[in-house]
């Protein structure tokens, strides 16, 4: 007689094009189906990702995504305000949510601290719940939300780190916190997915040398930093492209910033993409100029796709980065983001290493141990 599946819900927010995002569909289409029976619950059936959740995954949404707004804007407006009235009640009573998603489940998992509330204001009192968490705690802008965030940690059974530096640091800025029982589990890489994907050709492509960038477009990504050093050294002569791929609220100020210095044709926003990785394969070099991070995924992808990496040394970035042997670190500075990029443009010796120490740079991804993990921390967390 086969073991009973245990029952997960997934809830989140929505499915943009994110490193949350991509965990997520890396655990439900890798998770043992014969062992759990999967659902995802959407706050906003929302995001470029929302129709990659595999089939074998009940998939439930508590409201309905931009995408399926009317294209008339009078009404796309009454639409918008119908939703947030309902995400309104929904916060108000967790029992509408739950009415919704109509089941009973063993484990109820938040991806991202946004997803606490849902989690933790569960009707179904008897499941274990566990949260995901990805950001660092001491970031200027995060501060805001931390009084939450810090009342929501002692609620779980399980806390999952993506990262070492994630968990050191609330320890280190919260040591009195009644922590739950805790994992770091980093996360997992698709690398022959990526590797796949990367063949394709992507559409118009600069001519060389080309550095591209991934990620949503929100001030701490620092891209407001990354066109000053732009701006500066094509002003000096050295001829490059920058292309950023991601969407965010900071498309606009992006988008005036490039035009204000005049670099439009050489720093090129192109908003979010299904397959970003032939950019990848295509570009010379890959930049993170992140004011923080986690375990980025995004520096995995381009270590798989071997290219030589610029980064600022945040989160868990300096244990994925040898500095100045797979890639160069910096810290979060206009200057060193144009120092790093001019040294990458005036130095082939040094890129040269750097690309040659990466040919087997896959090697250190090791997904099924980190499946094996999940999956063991799961099923404990079921039977305590």
């Amino acid at each position: 007689m086969s073991e009973k599946k245990i029952k997960i819900l997934f809830r989140h927010r929505s499915m943009e094009m994110g490193g949350v995002e991509k965990v997520l569909l890396s655990l439900l289409n890798n998770l043992d189906p014969d062992k759990f029976e999967m659902t995802v619950c959407l706050t906003l059936n929302q995001g470029k990702l929302r129709d990659e959740i595999p089939g074998h995954v009940r998939k439930i949404h508590l409201t309905p995504g931009k995408e399926d707004f009317s294209r008339n804007s009078l009404l796309k407006k009454i639409q918008l305000a119908g939703r947030r009235l309902k995400l309104k009640k929904l916060k108000n009573n967790p029992v509408i949510a739950d009415r919704i998603i109509n089941d009973i489940f063993d484990v109820e998992i938040g991806m991202d601290y946004r997803d606490y509330d849902a989690i933790l204001n569960s009707t179904n009192k008897n499941s274990k719940k566990i949260g995901w968490f990805h950001s660092e705690i001491n970031v200027p802008k995060f501060q805001p939300l931390v009084p939450e965030i810090l009342k929501s940690f002692p609620k779980f059974d399980h806390m999952v780190y993506c990262s070492h530096k994630i968990k050191d640091m609330m320890h280190h800025y919260y040591p009195n916190l009644k922590y739950p029982a805790e994992s770091v589990i980093i996360n997992p890489i698709p690398v022959e997915e990526i590797k796949h994907k990367a063949k394709e050709e992507p559409d118009v492509f600069p001519e060389g040398p080309v550095f591209v960038s991934i990620g949503r477009l929100h001030s701490r990504k620092g891209y407001h930093k990354l066109i000053e050093a732009h701006k500066k050294l094509i002003d000096e002569g050295f001829q490059h492209s920058i292309i950023i791929i991601g969407d965010g609220d900071e498309m606009k100020n992006l988008t005036s910033q490039a035009a204000k210095y005049n670099v439009e044709k050489t720093f090129i926003l192109k908003g979010n993409q299904m397959n970003p990785y032939p950019y990848i394969r295509k570009a010379d070099y890959f930049i993170l100029p992140s004011e923080s991070e986690a375990w980025p995924l995004v520096i995995a992808e381009a270590l798989i796709l071997r290219k030589p990496i610029i980064a600022t040394n945040v989160g868990d970035v300096g244990l994925m980065i040898k500095d100045r042997k797979t890639g160069y670190l910096i810290s979060y500075e206009t200057d060193e983001m144009y120092s790093a990029i001019k040294t990458f443009l005036t130095d082939p010796e040094l890129v040269a290493e750097i690309r040659a120490n990466l040919t087997d740079i896959e090697s250190q991804f090791d997904n099924q141990r980190i499946f094996n993990m999940i999956e063991e921390m799961i099923t404990t967390i079921c039977k305590s």
